[in-house]
């Protein structure tokens, strides 16, 4: 990348994210700004689709220290390849894959909860008689997916 790549203002323009976060960004190896002759922080158009990449995982509650850990493996200071990106979207795949399943899980367990009224607690799956559900871990194991144990007895 030639030393007159793109400043982290106009980089900042592209992506919509504060210099601040650009260089956040940066302390955690997201991006790798060169130098131009003056001292100056210099970015490739790449760096673009680096920065949005990780915005969008953090927004679907990736860390950034998995982000970045996965990000490392892609090259320094030019266009990762569609093999490179593959490689990195593998790993994100399966996370998002349970995910998916958990919201779509919730969302069709949590309207039958909510609009019950507790009319049946036989089938109430936040309805844990006799803290059966206590050995299973914490939190609302019914919910959460767990098969219910038959009560203990009071």
């Amino acid at each position: 990348m030639p030393a007159s790549g793109l400043s982290i203002g106009d980089l900042a323009t592209r992506t919509g994210l504060a210099v601040s976060a650009i260089r956040f960004y940066e302390d955690h190896g997201i991006v790798k700004p060169l130098r131009n002759d003056g001292g100056h922080r210099r970015y490739g158009r790449h760096d673009i689709r680096r920065l949005s990449f990780a915005m969008i995982a953090q927004k679907l509650g990736f860390a950034l220290s998995d982000i970045g850990a996965q990000m490392a493996h892609l090259p320094d200071h030019k266009a990762p390849s569609k093999s490179d990106w593959s490689r990195i979207s593998a790993h994100f795949q399966d996370d998002i894959n349970q995910r998916i399943t958990a919201l779509e899980t919730m969302r069709d367990r949590l309207d039958g909860c909510i609009g019950c009224g507790c009319l049946s607690l036989d089938s109430c799956a936040l309805y844990n008689k006799g803290d059966s559900a206590a050995d299973l871990g914490v939190g609302p194991r019914y919910l959460m997916g767990d098969a219910a144990k038959p009560a203990k007895s009071d």
